[in-house]
């Protein structure tokens, strides 16, 4: 009683004041916030971890916007760049909003090998605590806002393979779709706790996937190219040429993709150890040797190398490394992104013109390709020297002598490709018979700028 009495009226007060304020905003007595967002003061989180993945979330975000946006849009004609980039950035807010609502409850939360759960819709439950299954030093909301941006970008990639020629509405409900529906299932077997092909939370299948080669590259292309299929050429392909109309932009947005990309690929450490060096070193080593195997194939091709080959390669590479950046050594990813370079280009410059499907950025030259290639190759060069996820001591790649992991990397890709072909042919089927897919002929004539947008990328004839 006395020590209560020592803080005397005023110091009484100033307390049932701060505690009538936190109720306030709270909602809850004593100013206390729902358990779910209660910081426990005994959790292990790391400080410089947070920094970095918090960095890698902004990274990643970057990759879509201003990244992806200029990369594709340079790619298009002038009359089409305002629409090639308003579907990114759409992708930006209304996967987000998605992604809180469902998506990532679907992705990240306990459900079955297939499937998440609807444990945290609208967000409920997601902690500013670790999640110590994902990741046991950050916390849950930043792990949360971090794999949202891979949610906002694999879809956006997509939108390559139709650029020039798809209704703004029906894109929107065809991403959305497509996110719950092939997304989703996809990130929660290979990443999700219980996921089927998930190598350390108990899949039964163990599927080596450190940064998306399958969950966002194989799963994007493969849609792009059934896509483009689906949809249809654009007028006038492939007789009248359609070359890019500033190869400048595309260059920018390619050294932002690549930049960005160590937030990809090292932030999926989740930390900032030694793990997340080695994957910053192997992504930079990838995508390097891939923009030299993809110039030399040109070089030798068409006489000379090409500023859109040099980058095309290098995503190329960047797209091979993803699978395997938290896996292989140093050299390994030169090995992999020099094979990448220059499996992707004759994917472009060959199959592409043999079988005269209109992918329109090469989405599935690149992604699709690149990714099914790096994951396969991931199973090769994984070393539990880098990354002993299989458990210590044992075994995690081919030349390691873990032999049936090639296996398991066939039968992710293998998944991959079928729920990306069976889920995106379901949902282009419904979205084409509900409100149509594609513009009509005049208005791809005239460009999705003006007919979808109802103003231009470049208006020269403004004072």
């Amino acid at each position: 009683m006395r020590r209560m009495g020592t803080l005397g009226m005023t110091g009484w007060a100033k307390c049932m004041a701060l505690g009538f304020a936190g109720w306030a905003v709270t909602g809850t007595a004593l100013g206390q916030a729902p358990a779910h967002l209660t910081i426990d003061p005994a959790s292990a989180i790391s400080n410089g971890d947070n920094a970095w993945m918090l960095v890698s979330a902004a990274l990643v975000l970057m990759m879509s916007g201003p990244g992806l946006a200029l990369f594709y849009g340079g790619l298009v004609r002038k009359k089409n760049i305002l629409g090639t980039m308003m579907q990114t950035f759409a992708m930006m807010a209304v996967i987000t909003i998605l992604w809180a609502v469902v998506t990532y409850s679907l992705s990240f939360g306990e459900g079955n090998a297939f499937i998440g759960s609807f444990k945290y819709m609208f967000l409920h439950g997601v902690p500013l605590t670790p999640i110590h299954d994902y990741a046991p030093t950050i916390p849950g909301q930043t792990f949360m806002v971090y794999q949202m941006m891979f949610a906002i970008i694999t879809p956006a990639l997509i939108t390559g393979a139709f650029a020039e020629r798809m209704k703004f509405s029906a894109m929107l409900v065809f991403l959305i779709l497509w996110s719950i529906i092939v997304y989703a299932p996809m990130a929660h077997m290979v990443w999700g706790f219980g996921g089927l092909l998930n190598a350390s939370l108990g899949g039964k299948i163990p599927c080596l996937d450190f940064a998306g080669g399958t969950v966002v590259h194989v799963t994007s292309g493969v849609s792009a190219l059934v896509t483009a299929l689906y949809i249809g050429k654009r007028v006038g392909y492939p007789k009248k040429p359609m070359p890019p109309h500033s190869v400048v932009l595309s260059f920018i947005g390619a050294c932002l993709l690549w930049v960005g990309w160590f937030g990809f690929n090292a932030g999926s450490a989740l930390s900032a150890g030694s793990l997340a060096t080695s994957a910053f070193v192997a992504t930079h080593m990838g995508a390097a040797a891939a923009a030299i195997g993809w110039l030399a194939a040109e070089w030798i091709r068409n006489g000379k190398p090409s500023a859109l080959g040099g980058i095309s390669g290098a995503v190329a590479g960047l797209v091979a490394i993803t699978p395997a950046s938290g896996f292989v050594t140093p050299m390994g990813a030169i090995w992999i992104g020099l094979a990448a370079g220059i499996f992707c280009f004759f994917m472009v410059v060959k199959v592409k013109n043999i079988f005269g499907y209109d992918d329109s950025l090469d989405a599935f030259g690149v992604h699709g390709a690149g990714g099914t290639l790096g994951a396969i190759l991931t199973g090769l060069f994984a070393n539990s020297g880098i990354n002993p996820i299989l458990g210590a001591g044992k075994a995690t790649g081919f030349f390691e002598g873990n032999h049936g992991q090639v296996v398991n990397q066939l039968i992710g890709v293998a998944l991959a490709w079928g729920i990306s072909i069976v889920g995106t042919l379901v949902i282009l089927f419904v979205v084409d018979k509900l409100i149509g897919l594609r513009v009509s002929e005049d208005d791809e004539r005239e460009g999705l700028d003006l007919t979808q947008h109802g103003e231009e990328g470049y208006d020269f004839d403004a004072a």
